[in-house]
This record gives C-alpha cells, sequence and structure tokens, in this order.
C-alpha cells in the first residue's frame, strides 16, 4: 500500500516537474509559432496564388515561379545582390580579422577602440542610412564638401549605380564590421597562450604566428562570421531603401533581390508573385549554406 503511494506521488512530482518545464519555453514556442513558422510557410502557401490588393487571391500553380524566372528585373536585382556579397563580405571579414588581432595585441585605448568599432552594431540602421545618406548627397553632402576643398569636382554618388553600389557597400561594411570584430576577438582570445610562447622560441616573427597559429585555430569563429555575413548580405535591404530615393533612376540598377520583394508587394500589390521570390532567395540562401556547411570541412579546424 505504501509503495503504491510512493509511486503515485512520484507520478505526480514527475508530472509537475513536465508541466513547469514545458509552460516555461511554452512562450518561447508561440512566439516562434506565430512569428516565424507561420509567417515561413504562409510566404510558401502565397507563392502559389495571384494575391492582389485585400488579400483577394486565385489559385495560380507554378505560374509565379514561371514568371519568376523570365523577369529580367528579378535576375538584374539577384545579380546586384551577389555584387553586394563580393563587395561586402570579404573586405568586411578581412577588416574584422585585422581589427580584432590589433585589439587583442595590447594597444593603448584598446577597450575605446572596441566601443568605437561596435557603437554602429547597436545603432539603429535607418538611422545610419539617413546619416550616410547626408553624406554623400551630391549637393550639399559633407563629403563633396572635403572634396571641394582639394580641388575635386562634386559628384552625385548615390544617382549613378556604379558609385551608387560602392556607397552602400561601404556602409553595409561600416554597420557589420563591429560584431564581426567582436566574434573573432573572442575567438584569438581563446587560443591558449603557449602556442605563441612555443612559436616566439621557436623565432617566430608576429607575421607568422599570425598565419601560423592565429588564423588556423581561430577558423571556427572566422566561418561563422563568413556563413553570418553572407546571408545577411544576401538579405540586405534597409541601407539600399533608405539610401536610394523611391524615384531615383538608380534604384533599379542598385536594388537587391529583398528591396525587389519589397516592392513587388507593397507598391505593386503582388503578394503573389513577391512570396515566389521570397521563396527563391529562400532556396538560394538554404543552398549556398549548405555548400558551406559541406566545404568547411576542409579548412575549419574545430581541434
Amino acid at each position: 500500500m505504501m509503495g503504491g503511494e510512493a509511486n503515485v506521488n512520484k507520478r505526480t512530482h514527475r508530472f509537475g516537474d513536465w508541466a513547469w518545464g514545458y509552460g516555461m519555453i511554452f512562450p518561447l514556442f508561440a512566439g516562434l509559432a506565430i512569428f516565424y513558422y507561420y509567417p515561413v510557410f504562409k510566404v510558401i502557401y502565397d507563392s502559389f496564388f495571384t494575391v492582389g490588393a485585400f488579400d483577394k487571391r486565385s489559385f495560380a500553380g507554378l505560374s509565379n515561379y514561371a514568371t519568376l524566372l523570365s523577369d529580367n528585373a528579378m535576375w538584374k536585382s539577384l545579380g546586384n545582390t551577389l555584387i553586394y556579397v563580393v563587395c561586402i563580405v570579404p573586405v568586411t571579414v578581412f577588416l574584422a580579422l585585422v581589427l580584432a588581432e590589433m585589439l587583442n595585441s595590447g594597444i593603448k585605448g584598446r577597450n575605446v577602440f572596441r566601443v568605437i568599432y561596435f557603437i554602429p552594431t547597436v545603432t539603429m540602421s535607418v538611422a545610419i542610412a539617413m546619416m550616410w545618406r547626408w553624406i554623400f548627397n551630391g549637393d550639399f553632402g559633407i563629403l563633396n564638401y572635403l572634396l571641394a576643398l582639394v580641388g575635386v569636382s562634386p559628384h552625385y554618388w548615390l544617382s549613378e549605380t556604379t558609385s551608387a553600389i560602392v556607397c552602400i557597400s561601404v556602409v553595409s561594411v561600416w554597420m557589420s564590421v563591429g560584431l564581426n570584430m567582436i566574434i573573432l576577438l573572442a575567438g584569438i582570445q581563446g587560443i591558449p597562450a603557449h602556442y605563441y610562447e612555443a612559436a616566439k622560441l621557436d623565432g617566430a616573427s608576429k607575421v607568422r604566428q599570425f598565419f601560423s597559429i592565429t588564423i588556423p585555430l581561430v577558423t571556427p569563429a572566422l566561418f561563422f562570421v563568413v556563413i553570418t555575413t553572407m546571408i545577411s548580405t544576401l538579405q540586405i535591404f534597409d541601407v539600399i531603401y533608405m539610401m536610394i530615393a523611391s524615384k531615383s533612376a538608380a534604384l533599379n540598377e542598385t536594388q537587391s533581390i529583398v528591396v525587389y520583394f519589397f516592392r513587388n508587394a507593397f507598391e505593386y500589390s503582388k503578394k503573389g508573385y513577391a512570396s515566389a521570390v521570397a521563396v527563391f532567395l529562400f532556396v538560394i540562401i538554404l543552398g549556398i549554406t549548405a555548400v558551406q556547411m559541406k566545404l568547411q570541412k576542409k579548412w575549419v579546424n574545430y581541434d
């Protein structure tokens, strides 16, 4: 009898622990379901419909995807996005690695430099984009003012395709290098000091230590920085949308695929087609990430 009561109490106690545990994580699951999983499946579902104003819809099958594959504007936007990836990712990773190594070397005022480099990361991207838009303004921007002091004629930086892409890339690098620097700095500081001590005894220079010890042992953090920077660059939106005027002729030549998605969904009221564009970008990101996960076995050192 006593054994039966003990088993009942034990089961009741386990049920209470189970209820409390799942009760505590329920808000997280609910938030993920409402704000993450539902929108993903909703976008995939809408991509098979023609969705107009006021959510009027009709089944379209694969016609949105067929239109997408023959849409020159979409391919142009995808090409622009890949240009941003090529311009932004290598420069961001390189600068972040160099800055992390400099801050790890014990230079004076390194805590101040950490804050300075990290400020753009915690500042609203819209505010940053608006600030740089004033800097690059062709009529009264501070950049043209400084160039005029040395005799350089003014330039409309955000109105010409090539210069606009360069300006957007510069701002994107400036915004993202701080966070990546902190991540790489943490990776560098996690390298055991005896590796450097042994290399120093063998007569290895600082440069040799950096390439033979620091880079190989920081590759896990480096891989994380590369993959997250590439994903965020493939989704670049706010900098372009805020810096390039909506009626500017340069917008069509500089817009990313996410900007193209936004314009179709909210300016042209083609939400079904915009959903197909979003799904297409999702597949591209998924494929690139899968390739990176496969290739990282060849160069990432987890020992």
